[in-house]
């Protein structure tokens, strides 16, 4: 069953405390290529802080609430069927096996009615954004907003490779993008790029390639409480689509997602 509100805002604030102590492992460590580890190839790097982060958050939610299950990219998933939480412990490890400053924590929390709380910390810059289902969104705390945006023109459109690999369409997007004097960017991390469109630091964030529901169900919370409208492929969604996601300010999105479209 669906959450209710004085029990989604006690949630999101002990997701915001999870993102906090989350920050602390991850500026608080000093990765390199040569301790880190792979998984699935050589590009899909791991470090002993990604699997500390999520045991910490595992360890919290089975203290604080026992019956709640934890999906997440390092341990995979704890069973039950009621209030579910997915987390990436360090959402861009190439960035921060690399010393790149662009990575993040992700947390969502899903009850019968969907995504309802996220975070998404950026321990480069010390913030935490977060929001709660119907309450808003937030940066520290404090209200943040989608840009005015009316047209691409002068904007910034965030998007990320699909496992190193461009996704269909791509080029003709990013092309079509410039010709709009837009300025594209690929950062290296799915939640941070989301939660920057409600944040108001970017216009769109366009996500068709391959990524797990860990990577993007915070920061597409956080949009979309900013006021962001979210696609799927075949339209406006009203959840977190698994196969491709764009968040837009409403002055561009569906003019990104018929650019999307048309180049598949």
């Amino acid at each position: 069953m669906a959450a209710p509100t004085d029990e989604l805002h006690a949630l999101h604030t002990f997701a915001v405390e999870l993102a906090g102590a989350a920050m602390r492992t991850i500026t608080a460590s000093r990765p390199e290529p040569a301790t880190a580890g792979t998984k699935a190839d050589a590009a899909d790097w791991v470090t002993p802080f990604d699997r500390e982060v999520e045991r910490h958050t595992r360890d919290e939610i089975a203290r604080r609430f026992p019956s709640h299950r934890v999906v997440g990219e390092e341990y995979g998933g704890t069973d039950g069927d009621g209030f579910t939480w997915y987390v990436d412990p360090i959402d861009g490890t190439t960035n921060f096996v690399h010393g790149l400053p662009w990575s993040s924590y992700s947390l969502a929390g899903f009850d019968s009615d969907g995504v309802a709380v996220g975070v998404v910390a950026d321990p480069a810059r010390g913030e935490v954004f977060s929001a709660v289902r119907g309450g808003g969104a937030f940066i520290d705390g404090r209200p943040v907003g989608c840009r005015s945006a009316g047209s691409l023109a002068g904007e910034v459109l965030l998007t990320e490779w699909s496992k190193n690999r461009p996704w269909p369409g791509m080029f003709a997007v990013l092309t079509e993008v410039s010709d709009r004097f837009a300025a594209t960017r690929i950062m290296g991390s799915c939640a941070l790029a989301l939660a920057s469109v409600g944040a108001g630091r970017a216009a769109a964030a366009l996500l068709p390639g391959r990524y797990n529901l860990w990577d993007v169900a915070a920061g597409a919370l956080i949009a979309r409480e900013g006021g962001a409208l979210v696609y799927a492929r075949d339209g406006a969604s009203g959840g977190v689509p698994e196969d491709g996601i764009l968040a837009a300010t409403r002055g561009v999105a569906k003019e990104v997602w018929r650019l999307w479209r048309a180049a598949e």
